[in-house]
């Protein structure tokens, strides 16, 4: 790595240089681009929290969701600058190359803020894999039942299944075969959500396009919040662009607008797919799924096949990354190699097994999990800590007179804004609790 401050041709540079290779006698600068960082922001979005968002968003209609929506996005980009800027200010003033989420935290909030966040993350890995784990073994119960016209099979059947399909192709493929699996999973999820849009696009009920219910918006923020994250992989995308204020945010901008253009059509064509006699009914507990319904072919077989087509391979591209971030953080904690089988089978059964038998005991846990992930995990790593660290490190760059980079305005008012809006919404969800 060069100096932060480096004079070339001339010219003052106040960045990293970290992608410096050797050829030979020639050293060749190989930074990474707009184009790739906007992708890993976009891909790390476009998730199975997709597929929550009709549920949720169904009984406030689709005016109020997209308001919605549009707001939740907001303040995800907010968030995602703000953890940008302290990540570019960390690497800056302690001369690093590279530096993760979790270090972040704790260079700037200490041991007890990066234990705080490290059980968020912890807490919305679990929760979320508990959540895919037992929607994509309902949806491959369902396929399989379908295929050979049998009874419906006993869910825990297909929660099992799931686990030991996709965790077992994990554990026993190379990291080349699994990168191209997935490859070919997320070609499979674009092309089915192409398809659907034009299939769902053609039952558009203008009833449901009139509906409004503004006042049941609230409880879909959670789900929402989950499905817009991408918090976490924003340090490695200021790590490839090297520094570059100007790219980094726009990796972040453009990286964030795609996901949120792809829900916001989503959600009008499966919302407005739905026949309006189809009334929300939450009296007894549960949350009606208007994609069960589309699954089954209530608008079509086609949309019904692409419905479970995407939703299994969505499933299953965001299950392979949150069982390697897992992965990642419990090799971390406990030292252990990856590559050998031997070493790696207790980290496969520490990530896998626990979301497997909570799965199989309460198999309808899929809203309820992403629902307490919103509210806890996401409040935390995505509202309060980006905002924590922001202050303080504006704060003591103040007071030591250093060059600070902000990437957010607003100042101290912006930091109380997303801090609040976070307590609210973990405020919110604790007062349901006790009222139940």
């Amino acid at each position: 790595m060069l100096p932060i401050e480096t004079v070339l041709n001339s010219e003052q540079v106040t960045r990293l240089f970290s992608h410096l290779e050797f050829d030979g006698k020639k050293l060749n600068h190989q930074p990474g681009s707009v184009l790739g960082s906007t992708a890993l922001i976009a891909g790390t979005t476009v998730g199975a929290g997709i597929l929550a968002l009709p549920a949720v968003t169904l009984p406030s209609g689709i005016v109020p969701s997209t308001s919605g929506l549009i707001a939740v996005w907001l303040y995800a980009l907010v968030s995602g600058l703000l953890v940008a800027e302290v990540t570019l200010n960390t690497m800056r003033t302690e001369g690093r190359v590279s530096i993760g989420f979790l270090g972040v935290v704790e260079k700037i909030l200490g041991k007890l803020g990066a234990q705080m966040a490290g059980g968020a993350y912890l807490f919305m890995h679990y929760a979320l894999l508990v959540a895919y784990i037992t929607q994509g073994g309902e949806i491959l119960g369902y396929a399989a039942a379908k295929i050979w016209s049998v009874q419906i099979l006993p869910t825990w059947m297909g929660t099992t299944t799931f686990t030991l399909l996709f965790g077992g192709i994990m554990y026993l493929g190379r990291e080349k075969f699994i990168e191209k699996l997935n490859s070919a999973f997320v070609g499979i999820v674009i092309l089915s959500f192409l398809g659907l849009l034009f299939f769902a696009g053609r039952h558009i009920q203008s009833a449901q396009l009139l509906f409004q219910n503004w006042s049941a918006l609230g409880s879909a923020i959670s789900v929402m919040s989950v499905a817009l994250f991408f918090q976490n992989v924003v340090p490695l995308v200021v790590t490839q662009l090297e520094g570059d204020a100007g790219k980094i945010r726009q990796s972040i901008l453009i990286g964030s607008v795609i996901p949120l253009i792809m829900f916001l059509a989503w959600n009008a064509v499966i919302l407005g797919s739905v026949s309006p006699d189809m009334q929300y009914d939450a009296s007894d507990g549960t949350v009606f799924d208007p994609l069960q319904i589309l699954r089954a072919g209530g608008a079509g077989e086609w949309l019904g096949v692409l419905v479970s087509i995407f939703s299994e391979f969505a499933i299953a591209t965001s299950f392979i990354g949150f069982v390697y971030g897992l992965l990642d953080l419990f090799g971390d904690i406990f030292l252990i190699a990856q590559r050998k089988l031997s070493s790696r089978l207790p980290l496969y059964s520490l990530v896998l097994f626990p979301p497997m038998t909570l799965g199989t005991l309460n198999p309808s846990i899929f809203f309820t999990a992403l629902d307490y992930t919103g509210t806890f995990s996401i409040s935390v790593l995505g509202g309060i800590i980006p905002a924590l660290m922001s202050w303080k490190q504006r704060q003591e760059q103040e007071n030591s007179d250093s060059t600070n980079q902000p990437l957010v305005p607003g100042g101290k008012l912006t930091l109380i804004v997303m801090i609040g809006v976070a307590l609210t919404m973990m405020g919110r969800q604790i007062l349901v609790i006790y009222t139940e």
